[in-house]
């Protein structure tokens, strides 16, 4: 079975895949009375169907270990999608770039250990594993565009399956 090192997440490391939604890098601006930063615009959402309607949804997340069989991976083609660890300890983020066809260009996967702390953000039509929560249960909250149909979500099926282990 062919195998897959996940590497810490880092924002360049990730930048063709999506982005990295943390403080860290970025300048903030006082607000509430000084008492809190803002950080402004740290993700790029976007939705092509103008009917599709914002979904922030909550997913739990039971957790998995590693190594870990990967068996698909899905994308959002009209949506980016965006997660935000609510209780995390840490998790597994693996990535894929398509091809000019559309589907997976499995040779460019890329899997990353992500901290509880950091957010992510697919970009629009980026293959994807489903989540993978590490450690305990795990909430997240989760931001796209739906309109329920089957453009919300895509699935491509590995002709065999991958094995993503951490060092």
């Amino acid at each position: 079975m062919p195998t897959l090192v996940a590497q810490p997440l880092t924002a360049e490391a990730f930048a063709p895949f999506g982005d990295v939604i943390s403080v860290e890098g970025r300048l903030g601006k006082d607000a509430n009375q000084g008492t809190a930063q803002r950080f402004d615009f740290c993700a790029k959402f976007a939705s092509t169907r103008p009917g599709a309607r914002h979904n922030l949804a909550v997913f739990r997340a039971q957790p998995r270990t590693l190594p870990l069989a990967v068996h698909l991976v899905e994308r959002h083609p009209c949506s980016s999608q965006a997660f935000l660890p609510l209780n995390v300890s840490r998790y597994l983020v693996c990535v894929a770039p398509g091809r000019p066809d559309g589907t997976p260009d499995l040779a460019g996967l890329r899997a990353f250990v992500v901290p509880g702390s950091v957010g992510i953000n697919y970009h629009q039509g980026t293959w994807h594993h489903p989540m993978v929560a590490l450690d305990r249960e795990s909430d997240f909250a989760m931001l796209a565009w739906e309109d329920g149909t089957p453009a919300d979500c895509e699935l491509h099926q590995l002709d065999g399956s991958l094995q993503i282990i951490e060092r």
